[in-house]
Formats: C-alpha cells, structure tokens, sequence
C-alpha cells in the first residue's frame, strides 16, 4: 500500500500517486463513463443519456473512504459506485454500467492505472539504462579488477561493467513495454457471454477498447494470464535494476572506493559515514518483487467463470508491485546519474593481483557492441 513516510525512501512516490484511492475512482468513473458511450455508439442506450452521464460524472464528488465502506457488503467497489451514478443521473442513470458485470470495471480499471503507472516506471527505466550507458561510453577502456564468487579475478574495464547494467536494464523495458502495450479492456458481463449486449457485444468492447485507448481482446474473467505476464515483466525489471545497485553497493564499500553516490547518506552514530543510499534503497525496493509477483501467479487458478477470492487477491497487490518496481527504477536511475567513478581507486585495487594477464581483452569491443544494439 501507499505510504507518506515510506514512498519517498524507496522511490515509489510519483507511481504512488498514479494508483492512490483517488486515482482508482477515477479509473472507475471513466471505464463507467466511457462504457455508456461505447453503448450508446451502437444504439443499446440512448446518445443523450451517455452525455449526461458523462456530465454528472465528472461533477460527482466521491470520498473514497465512503466508497470503500459502502464496497463491503459486495465485495468491489462498482456496486455502490453504481448506485451513486444512476442516483446522480436520474432518468439517464438507465443508461449506467449496460451490459457489463462488476468485474468488467474493475479490471478495466485497473488495465488503465497499470498504464498511468507503467509510464512512470518505463521513463526511470530508461533513465536508468541512458546514465549507465553514458558511464559505459565515459569508461570503456578505465581498468578494473573483475571479481568472481567474491574473489578478485582477471582485469576487465568498469565501461563493461556498466555496459552490462545498460544492457539487462534495456531489455527488462522492452520486455515490459511489451506486455503494457497489449493489456486489453475487459468486457463480457456476467458470464464472459456478452449475453446483455447481444447482438452488439463485441462491437460495444471494440469502441470501448478504443475509447479507452485499450487493446480489444474476447473476456478474460478468469484467463489470468496477462496479469502474470505483467507480474513476471515487473518483476524481471525490478531484478535488473537489482543488479547494478548490488554492485554499486559492494563498490562503494571502503575497502573497495571505486565509485561513490552524489549525495550519500549520512550515519545518525558515525559521521564518517557516506553511505550509498540510493542503491541501497533501490535494492530494498527490488527484492519485494518478487514476493508480489508470486503472489499474483499463484492467483492464477480463477474458479470457473468468476473466482471467489483468488481476483480479489490481485487489487493491491498488483499496486505494491508496481510501486515496488518503480521505486527501484527511480532510485537506481538517482544513484547511477550522479554516480562518481573512481580510476585511481581501480587501478591500485588491480595492482593488488599480480601474476595475471594485465590485458582486459575484448572489453572496450564489447562496450561498443553493447552501446550499439542499444533499442
């Protein structure tokens, strides 16, 4: 869940404000509104009435707190918010939620805050991936001492090092573009039939696919495979920003003095202390990934036509997921923007092994392969 005290540490607070209570009754009001128009397109409800509820809508005041307690007795919050737009639209509230079931709303809903996150997140990926390759090009040939199972090994160069930071993390936002490019809307109402839509259900979906800027895809109630495809980007890129903070860490380490933070953090009991604290938030962030990504595969197993509990399971869950991600990405990509290189600390860290090839090989080669396949 969102928190004003914890968002900020772990870099999760400009996705945080793209998934808070507000932003969820936002996303319902406009899957609702959008709905009724995608209706009215193909005469199931009156023209006039769509407009008016697209009048009253965006004059509704809705607490999410009073939502959240009228959610109880249903289960989901689009019953009562139901209740409160045919109320506020009057006659024209005939026209609110045609065709569709509870579950239509709420992950069509939760398709659009995916999106208005997902941009976030995708922009720090990218952020993160241009500042280590920007470190990759700066030191393609600056020497260093590969280390292997904790051990120093043989002579690298840090531009590798930071050629490979680039590459994983490029690649888990391709990935991850992917997957957000083709969530589709949700529509099939209350038995993945369309029957209350019949003859022009799959019409009414097209237009509201396409009023909502979504892809259009038959009803996936209970065919979760989307959300684990989402899950498993997610956190993939959250592990492939785990990795260069990790490494980030371990080198900024007093022993080691290779490289530093722009602005480490101080200690509360030891003012020698200049502690990387962005890669080590970053990585705080990461490592709970995964357990949220597992929790939404194992959810997978949807009863039927409509699951009892393993849906419901999905709602915050896939929120934490995506704050945790993003506040990986954006504290990773503050730690490697502002990240001082340090050769001299390298060079007399190299000298420590002797008796090795002191050529680094194909490295700088390598960088420039990277640096070049770059998307």
């Amino acid at each position: 869940m969102s928190s004003a005290l914890f968002d900020p540490v772990f870099g999760a607070d400009r996705v945080a404000a793209r998934l808070d209570d507000a932003s969820w009754v936002a996303a319902l009001v406009a899957v609702e509104v959008a709905l009724s128009r995608a209706a009215a397109e193909h005469g199931v409800v009156p023209a006039k009435d769509a407009e008016r509820i697209a009048t009253v809508a965006a004059d509704l005041k809705i607490d999410p707190a009073d939502l959240g307690r009228a959610a109880v007795e249903g289960g989901n919050p689009v019953i009562p918010l139901v209740r409160l737009l045919r109320s506020a639209a009057g006659e024209a509230g005939r026209s609110v939620h045609p065709g569709a079931t509870s579950q239509d709303i709420m992950d069509t809903a939760a398709v659009l805050l995916v999106g208005w996150a997902g941009e976030i997140v995708l922009d720090d990926l990218r952020g993160a991936a241009d500042a280590a390759a920007a470190l990759a090009d700066a030191h393609r040939t600056t020497p260093m001492i590969a280390r292997t199972l904790g051990q120093q090994a043989l002579p690298t160069t840090f531009g590798l090092v930071a050629g490979g930071w680039c590459a994983g993390l490029d690649r888990a936002r391709t990935g991850l573009a992917r997957v957000l490019a083709g969530l589709p809307v949700q529509l099939g109402g209350a038995a993945g039939t369309l029957a209350a839509l019949h003859p022009h259900g799959p019409a009414v979906a097209a237009s509201l696919a396409a009023g909502l800027r979504l892809s259009d895809a038959p009803q996936w109630h209970t065919e979760r495979t989307r959300i684990g495809e989402l899950a498993g980007a997610l956190a993939v890129a959250a592990g492939a920003c785990a990795k260069p903070a990790t490494d980030v860490v371990l080198l900024a380490g007093t022993e080691l003095g290779e490289v530093s933070e722009a602005a480490p953090g101080d200690s509360s009991s030891m003012p020698h202390k200049r502690n990387p604290i962005a890669a080590i938030t970053a990585r705080g962030a990461a490592r709970r990934a995964p357990g949220l990504a597992a929790v939404l595969l194992a959810a997978a197993d949807h009863e039927h036509q409509r699951a009892a509990g393993a849906w419901h399971a999905e709602w915050e869950t896939l929120g934490d997921l995506l704050r945790a991600t993003g506040g990986a990405a954006a504290r990773l990509r503050t730690s490697l923007e502002g990240l001082a290189v340090h050769p001299d600390r390298m060079a007399a860290n190299l000298a420590l092994t002797t008796g090795t090839d002191p050529s680094p090989g194909h490295a700088a080669d390598l960088v420039d392969r990277l640096l070049a396949e770059r998307p």
